[in-house]
């Protein structure tokens, strides 16, 4: 297979179907007279409902909503030769097919070589249809994000990790980007509007670092790193962006190289949306939202203050249309939490009795009428063969 080659004019016109496709807004059905301009959601997050008793699975799910298990490590999904799903299932992200399907494409968090990223393919109503591997041979591939032009970066928690860039349809060979740095990877979100990728890190004095291209996106090859330093400005904090000198990290770490440079405490899940850019860090159990435009940052989310602190593990993030953020636990209650524009708290999902196990990759399909996302380890605590994948969708 070609490694993966972006041609900038079928670039711009990917974007403009993309432009379509969100257009009608998160987890919303339009009815025939509406379609066309409608963004009224056919549940609105904030008004969710209690969780119901977990059934004999322990899924737990408000009213309305219903789930199916889409793949389960160690076993070929829908029965489909060819792939076993992998083990260890971590962050993941959906894009649309030509056929009018989707794929979802998940991480491998496994160690020593054995991880990588598994892709499943839906037709377009919603079955599954293959199962294939778009990357191989690199370890604890754990967060990532999905890119306006198609593709997914996969990022290596450790401290030599990579980002790879990938392609979810599985007709191009991945591409390590050497560029974004060296270190222990968790996520990254693109900013297409100021030419940049915003990454975290996995440590517990971590960076938050800002990748700007040197010819313009969607180029991964060459750029500049840099990393945050937060000063407090008229009593609001202020991001200003250092250059790292060495991203490769030859002999210093990314984050020591920069005198100034602001920690944060095990960055994880980060994605973007309406200009702003909402990550978590795990180790004060926070959810942070950084204004691309002022560069002002803040915390929305702290469990010490919240007057509704249900959320703790926090780590990855999806964001909907509509700004509502939804941040899964490692560890905590199991659950997936959503936090809404005002702010406001609910859980979207739980599983009891996976207490050894995290929830992970939560994505939704390209029309926001499902939610894809894995319990890592299952209820055996497995890394390799525990990992379930689940698909949410509303009922009514």
């Amino acid at each position: 297979m070609n490694s993966i080659q972006v041609n900038r004019r079928k670039f711009l016109q990917i974007g403009a179907a993309g432009i379509g496709l969100f257009a009608a807004g998160g987890l919303t059905r339009c009815s025939n007279d509406t379609a066309a301009n409608s963004s009224a959601p056919f549940y609105k997050l904030g008004d969710i409902g209690p969780l119901q008793a977990p059934d004999e699975y322990g899924v737990m799910l408000p009213p309305g909503f219903s789930y199916r298990v889409v793949a389960r490590s160690g076993e070929a999904p829908a029965g489909l030769p060819g792939y076993t799903w992998h083990g260890s299932p971590d962050g993941g992200a959906c894009f649309p097919a030509t056929d009018g399907g989707w794929v979802y494409v998940s991480n491998s968090e496994m160690r020593s070589n054995d991880g990588g990223v598994g892709a499943l393919r839906f037709d377009a109503s919603g079955d599954v249809i293959d199962a294939y591997s778009i990357l191989e041979n690199t370890s604890i591939n754990c967060a990532g994000g999905a890119t306006p032009w198609g593709t997914w970066l996969s990022c290596e928690e450790f401290s030599r990790g990579q980002v790879y860039e990938c392609d979810p349809m599985g007709n191009a060979r991945a591409v390590v980007r050497p560029a974004l740095g060296t270190f222990r990877h968790e996520a990254v979100a693109v900013d297409m509007a100021n030419n940049c990728l915003y990454l975290t890190e996995d440590v517990p004095e971590g960076g938050f670092y800002r990748f700007i291209s040197a010819n313009g996106l969607p180029d991964l090859e060459s750029g500049r790193l840099e990393i945050a330093s937060v000063t407090e400005r008229d009593g609001k904090s202020v991001v200003n962006w250092l250059e790292v000198p060495d991203p490769l990290a030859i002999l210093t770490p990314t984050r020591d190289q920069v005198l100034g440079f602001t920690p944060f405490r095990g960055g994880e899940g980060i994605a973007l949306h309406d200009g702003k850019a909402y990550f978590t860090t795990k180790h004060d159990n926070r959810v942070w939202c950084y204004d691309t435009h002022d560069r002002q940052i803040e915390v929305i989310y702290d469990v010490l203050t919240s007057d509704n602190p249900i959320l703790s593990g926090v780590d990855n993030v999806v964001i909907t249309p509509a700004g509502d953020v939804l941040v899964a636990e490692d560890g905590g209650d199991m659950q997936l939490v959503v936090i809404t524009p005002a702010q406001e708290l609910a859980p979207l999902v739980q599983i009891v009795g996976h207490e050894r196990s995290e929830i992970v990759g939560p994505a939704f399909d390209p029309s926001y009428h499902r939610l894809y996302f894995s319990s890592q380890r299952g209820n055996s605590g497995d890394r390799r063969v525990g990992g379930i994948t689940y698909e949410i969708s509303f009922t009514g």
